[in-house]
């Protein structure tokens, strides 16, 4: 069985001895370079463009405003919709008005990136400066500018979660707290920034992209809309390698409408590469929400009612709303909740539009939550660990619905869980008791030590589907092909593995090509943890199929239907003299003899494929456990321990689940403690590179105890759920009520994540 099975990927070898092929470093003869000017300005109206001097500038090929490409001012459309959603035209480059710093308003081709990077510089726009918001406490302010002239209002939508009655039921509750919790603004930074290069071949009328997205076939869907051309004109193609998406990638940019547009103006390959700069202004972000979140409960702990009030940042425009879709339906968690009101207000601001990154809305929520979990427990003089051992849910109530919608249409049905056993199991890997005993003892001596837990759930395996083609290649192996596109996660390894279980064709003789619309017609792309639990299925399918093809195919040949498969040859009652090799079968079905009729019973072309639709969301968990150490004089944090408990169903590969769990970790560490994009009152933002914007090193990640529970998914035949977000989500939550904890001699309060140094000694009550 290879399923299962800890095997290295492939991917390393070239990864890790430079001859990685990123876009950046793909043989694209003769491609010219661009370099978008970018708004200043948080809101401005654009009153004239002079690009004469840019266009004399030294290798120069052409300039563009967009004004002067209206025929492909059209808006990118939202992701996820509303009927209630009122929605401001994100323009691929605005002609006449912009909506924050960063936003593309003109492009400038020449031979080299240098040239055009220096022609920018000459071109002079004339904007007339506009009011900007700069945070939802300001764009929901009764005398509020607009975000976008012409406006009436700041409100994108407004969602509302209701199961029984919540108010009712904290009219009701013995005991009832209230609060208020901040989750800031943060990017995915992955290693390769945004990238997109373009080729016509105009006898053909047919326009080559290589990009960097997560979604090949999304984009090209968006760009035959946009174009007017026929989507089999329009070939999207993910690099062999992408470094890195977290979710930004997974939009679709106005920088992947025009650099095509213009090669097909131009009738010359255009190539850009998103510099950090850049990436810093105009990539996607997520995160900014507050989150007023009141909670009911008896003398025991026991919840029985929630009601929280979410204001989240859309950003300048609108790219969806599955981010705060799937805030609403996470803040429950994993615990039973009677009643439930959960009500969003989405607002628009003049700040990069914001759009998921690992986690996808339900870092905020978990956050909330597990945070008033503590409470609780600290109002009642409750252990947290057993405030919320006594509301989670039980092994034995799955499926269990939660009364509320999940962001993919269907109810929210938890499909399988042991959430018990994931906190006693973190409890226990970090000693809990002994890790109270040596919290006394360090408060004893002057230290500050705290004990920090957060147990959630994901939402993973969206539909609407995913697929896969298996193909038999003239050279006698199996070539499987996905729709979606990889940046990391090692699916060359993964559904190897996959299809040499289902077709019983060593590993060795399969290889795995991703994200290319020409070999695939349809999917979906790599993004909410889906993947394996939709294209999982999908590669399986087609496995069984092509077994199928290749045992009816030799059967024919060697004149039994006693036949077996072995590494690459079909062999009849276990002979390996009466037998014929996937080469040989190739040859016969595939090619055949030019003009001779096939022998009789055998198909021609060994190819199948398969799609599959899951009917509704899996639920991947977790617990995590933290211990951490603060220094309160200048709010520095040192984490000591660290547990992980997850549960992604069944494994295919413990090797790298175990890397995407440790990695989202690393990102959660970032959001639980450094990462914060910070704008002015004016939209500016003022953590524009990594001198104010630090990211995670190996020294500030502490070592991780990981542990797995297996609890299958009865949604899809491989029983699997999501893992690259789980070490993500809970992670800021963990570590924001371990730091409370350790302060609580201190009456310190944490609200916001980050909790940065600056914000652990703000929480501290000092004397006047």
């Amino acid at each position: 069985m290879m399923i299962g099975a800890g095997i290295t990927r492939r991917e390393d070898d070239r990864l890790l001895t430079g001859h990685g092929r990123y876009l950046d470093d793909l043989d694209i003869p003769d491609a010219l370079a661009a370099a978008f000017l970018r708004s200043p300005h948080a809101h401005a109206r654009i009153n004239g463009m002079d690009l004469s001097a840019a266009r004399s500038a030294p290798g120069v090929v052409a300039v563009y405003s967009g004004a002067d490409l209206m025929e492909i001012q059209k808006p990118l459309a939202p992701k996820v919709l509303h009927p209630d959603l009122v929605d401001f035209p994100r323009l691929p480059m605005p002609p006449s008005e912009v909506h924050y710093v960063g936003e593309p308003v003109a492009i400038v081709i020449a031979e080299n990136r240098y040239l055009a990077e220096d022609a920018l510089e000459l071109i002079d726009v004339d904007y007339e400066i506009l009011p900007a918001i700069a945070s939802t406490a300001a764009a929901l302010a009764p005398d509020a500018p607009m975000a976008h002239s012409g406006a009436t209002s700041n409100v994108a939508v407004r969602l509302v979660q209701r199961s029984g009655n919540a108010e009712k039921a904290l009219d009701e509750a013995p005991h009832r707290l209230s609060e208020e919790f901040f989750v800031m603004r943060g990017g995915g930074h992955s290693m390769e920034p945004r990238a997109v290069a373009a080729r016509f071949e105009p006898s053909l009328g047919q326009v080559t992209i290589w990009d960097t997205t997560q979604s090949p076939h999304y984009a090209r869907q968006q760009l035959s809309v946009i174009y007017g051309m026929a989507e089999d004109d329009i070939r999207v193609v993910a690099p062999p390698d992408v470094g890195g998406g977290f979710g930004p990638k997974a939009q679709f940019y106005g920088e992947e409408v025009v650099v095509p547009w213009v090669a097909m103006k131009l009738g010359r390959t255009v190539k850009w590469v998103e510099d950090r700069q850049e990436n810093f202004v105009s990539a996607m972000m997520e995160r900014s929400q507050t989150h007023r979140i009141e909670v009911g409960f008896d003398s025991s702990g026991k919840l029985l009612a929630l009601r929280d009030f979410v204001e989240h940042d859309q950003g300048a425009y609108c790219a969806g709303l599955q981010v705060p879709s799937i805030t609403t339906a996470t803040v429950p968690g994993p615990y039973r909740v009677p009643d439930i009101q959960i009500e969003l207000v989405a607002c628009y601001t003049n700040m990069v539009p914001t759009s998921s990154v690992r986690g996808a809305g339900r870092p905020q929520a978990v956050f909330a939550m597990e945070r008033m979990m503590d409470r609780i427990a600290e109002y009642l003089d409750l252990d947290p660990a057993e405030v919320r051992a006594r509301n989670l849910i039980q092994a034995d109530e799955f499926p269990y619905r939660v009364g509320i919608m999940f962001r993919d249409g269907s109810p929210l049905t938890y499909d399988s869980g042991n959430f018990p056993a994931l906190l006693s199991g973190a409890l226990e890997r970090i000693d809990y008791s002994a890790a109270r005993e040596f919290q006394a003892q360090a408060r004893a001596s002057g230290r500050y030590v705290g004990i920090g837990l957060a147990v959630y759930v994901e939402g993973c395996g969206l539909g609407p589907y995913e697929g896969a083609k298996i193909r038999l290649t003239n050279r006698g192996k199996l070539l499987v092909t996905l729709a979606a596109a990889a940046q990391g996660q090692g699916y060359e390894t993964v559904y190897a593995q996959i299809a040499a279980d289902a077709t019983g064709v060593d590993m060795e003789h399969i290889s795995v090509v991703t994200g290319d619309t020409s070999r695939i017609p349809f999917g979906q792309g790599t993004f909410a943890s889906r993947i394996t639990a939709t294209c999982g299925p999908a590669v399986h399918d087609a496995g069984l199929r092509m077994r199928e093809r290749l045992l009816d195919t030799a059967s024919r040949i060697l004149g039994s239907d006693a036949v077996t498969l072995s590494g690459d040859r079909v062999s009849m009652d276990g002979d390996p003299e009466k037998s014929v090799s996937l080469s040989d079968i190739a040859r016969i079905a595939n090619i055949g003899k030019h003009g001779i009729t096939l022998p009789e019973g055998i198909k021609p072309g060994i190819e199948t494929m398969s799609y599959f639709a899951p009917s509704r969301a899996a639920y991947a968990s977790g617990a995590h456990a933290a211990l951490v150490e603060v220094d309160p004089l200048t709010g520095g944090v040192q984490v000591l321990k660290y547990v992980i408990g997850h549960d992604c169903g069944n494994v295919i590969n413990p090797l790298l689940v175990d890397g995407q769990v440790l990695g989202g970790f690393a990102h959660g560490i970032g959001n639980a403690l450094y990462e914060d994009t910070a704008y002015d009152a004016q939209g500016q933002p003022q953590t524009a590179s990594y001198l104010d914007y630090p990211l995670v090193s190996a020294v500030e990640v502490p070592p991780v105890s990981l542990f797995h529970l297996h609890t299958p998914s009865p949604l899809n035949p491989l029983g699997v759920k999501g893992a690259g977000e789980g070490g993500t989500i809970p992670a800021p939550a963990a570590i924001a009520g371990a730091i409370e904890d350790a302060l609580r001699p201190l009456r310190a309060r944490i609200t916001h994540a980050p909790t940065t140094p600056a914000r652990v000694f703000a929480a501290i009550p000092r004397e006047s």
